[in-house]
């Protein structure tokens, strides 16, 4: 393989339902607005998102003798756990890992944590996933509109 000009590596995963035109519109006419917005009300614009971490990942790529499969020793106890993290561009970073599913309830404790301690009005930029549509998500950022609100990146195609 090498002398035919190609070597291990390893792949970068895109949403192959993400709508690359959407994507652009939202990118060039939504984000400058949200950010205009923030601006003018002295709000900080952060993204969110979540993330499954298992002990039995395996991400990399390594070379073998052809026909000699390598193998990589690890335990048998396996565990996995989710992490919710916001980010802006300004440095700001903050996270919470979480033993279980991502649901509407554990979105909610971090929005209440991510308000907690702030000054500012955060103006959270998030993707599609059903936590974040919950009803007692929305009930909790109508209740506090005053300190967060949340904007949705488009929509993947179904």
């Amino acid at each position: 393989m090498k002398r035919l000009g190609y070597s291990p590596q390893r792949p970068l995963y895109r949403a192959w339902q993400q709508d690359p035109l959407l994507v652009a519109q939202w990118h060039a006419k939504q984000y400058p607005k949200i950010v205009a917005r923030a601006k003018r009300e002295g709000a900080l614009v952060f993204f969110a998102d979540e993330s499954g971490i298992r002990s039995d990942h395996h991400a990399g790529t390594t070379w073998a003798p052809v026909g000699q499969t390598p193998v990589v020793k690890a335990t048998g106890a396996r565990f996995g756990f989710n992490i919710l993290s916001a980010v802006n561009a300004r440095g700001h970073f903050r996270f919470m890992s979480v033993e279980g599913s991502v649901n509407g309830q554990v979105f909610k404790q971090f929005l209440q944590r991510l308000i907690a301690g702030q000054t500012q009005k955060i103006f959270l930029i998030v993707g599609g996933h059903p936590s974040y549509k919950a009803r007692l998500v929305k009930l909790f950022v109508e209740e506090h509109a005053d300190r967060i609100e949340l904007f949705f990146l488009p929509p993947v195609l179904s």
